[in-house]
């Protein structure tokens, strides 16, 4: 790495959430402060899919106010038809973090801004192959596969693979703010947040271009995407109280809650961001991913994010010490705890840094979660605390870390480590300093 690329240093310069907690980075806050959860019972019949109704929903996002508040120009308007709702969610936060971010997108070079966007696989719903289908029985009313091809796809929605093609929120973004500088899709479940950052971050650091939009869509909200999760993990249920079934690092937790949104980050370089007078949230130093999986197939999430965590920090120069606390995926399944607590246990020594997880604030959305828990330590430690793990009313001893539980946590420093698995042994670690009473 030149002495020329060590200098650009990346910093965040606006914020977008579409979360179930709220929309915008100050209701976002405002849910966090008062340790709201946004996690009830699932109101759209489309979306009631959920292990007992149970999930993380945004009720409030819908297509009467994407037209309102985030889509307002005409042909923003128009492409609504070809956007299934993640890819909606994930260009709202994007606009939304534009706009935050203060640049005047009419004097910037746009050939020096890309977009870097991480997504599910995104799924149409079951019945919107019902039609196709049932042109396809035979007269005994058995499934033809012989007649798909020329009788089935022909009764298909119009254009319905651009709704669903994981590349499409970064695709409309590009078009809607003509980024013309370097356009990227990233698919790993929940790992695509730190994978996406630092991507972003080698493209701002090689001089590639000065902005990046960043960000990423999800939902686990979905007939299908919630099956796959009921197949592969624990669903979490609290009978007595719906809104605490997602316990990060509980002693009592039975799984992970399903959910919906999108979060988007303006990364920007310093020089270009202190020369136009923005305001920074924080700084991004480093990122690094990993994969990793045993020889019968199974996903080692212990080597996975100690590998990652080790990489980052050696790329940001950081020393385990040096960090003020971990936003952990905290998935509040038992396994998964006890695999991510012990490669803390590895890296930071017993109870040797603050962990806090988000999710028992907003559920699990995939590819959209990590950027809330970036921004969710971000804003928190521009207030100087560390936002603590709802639900967690009687930490896991037997985890051997030290949760943040009860109450936000005080603290003077900023320099904290996101981390994000998914159930393949995919790892990423982000590591970002925030930048006090930045908001």
């Amino acid at each position: 790495m030149s002495s020329q690329t060590k200098q650009r240093r990346v910093v965040v310069t606006g914020i977008g959430v579409v979360s179930p907690i709220g929309i915008g980075r100050e209701n976002f806050w405002a849910s966090l402060d008062a340790s709201q959860s946004g996690i009830g019972m699932v109101e759209s019949e489309d979306r009631h899919v959920a292990f007992h109704g149970v999930g993380g929903e945004i009720p409030e996002f819908n297509e009467k106010s994407l037209k309102k508040e985030y889509f307002t120009e005409k042909d923003q308007k128009k492409s609504i038809k070809v956007m299934c709702r993640e890819v909606q969610m994930g260009a709202a936060a994007a606009l939304m973090a534009l706009r935050d971010s203060g640049i005047d997108m009419g004097s910037i070079d746009h050939s020096r801004i890309g977009v870097e966007y991480g997504a599910n696989l995104m799924y149409y719903p079951p019945e919107s192959l019902a039609d196709a289908c049932k042109k396809c029985n035979s007269t005994d009313g058995e499934f033809d596969y012989r007649e798909w091809g020329g009788t089935g796809l022909g009764a298909m929605e119009p254009l319905w693979m651009l709704k669903y093609l994981p590349n499409m929120p970064a695709c409309h973004i590009g078009i809607f703010t003509d980024s013309q500088g370097p356009n990227n899709s990233v698919t790993i479940d929940e790992a695509s947040a730190g994978v996406a950052m630092t991507e972003a971050l080698n493209i701002l650091e090689r001089g590639a271009a000065e902005v990046m939009i960043v960000g990423g869509t999800g939902t686990r909200l979905h007939p299908v995407k919630t099956l796959h999760a009921r197949l592969l993990d624990e669903l979490g249920y609290d009978e007595s109280n719906i809104s605490a079934s997602c316990k990060p690092f509980d002693r009592n937790r039975n799984g992970q809650v399903v959910a919906e949104s999108a979060g988007c980050l303006i990364l920007e370089e310093e020089e270009h961001a202190l020369a136009r007078g923005a305001t920074i949230y924080g700084r991004f130093l480093a990122g690094a991913s990993s994969c990793v999986a045993r020889p019968d197939g199974t996903a080692d999430t212990r080597q996975a994010v100690t590998n990652s965590l080790n990489s980052a920090m050696r790329r940001g120069q950081v020393q385990p010490s040096d960090l003020g606390h971990v936003n952990a995926h905290g998935l509040g399944t038992v396994h998964d705890d006890q695999m991510e607590a012990a490669s803390y246990r590895e890296m930071f020594g017993d109870h040797g840094i603050p962990v806090t997880s988000m999710k028992g604030y907003f559920g699990n959305a995939g590819a959209g979660t990590g950027f809330l828990e970036i921004a969710a330590s971000l804003v928190a430690l521009n207030r100087g605390v560390i936002p603590q793990t709802l639900n967690c009313s009687e930490p896991d001893d037997s985890l051997g870390i030290q949760v943040v539980s009860g109450e936000h946590q005080s603290t003077e420093n900023m320099l904290f480590a996101n981390v994000n698995f998914t159930s393949l042994g995919q790892a990423s670690t982000v590591i970002l300093e925030a930048t006090p009473s930045a908001s």
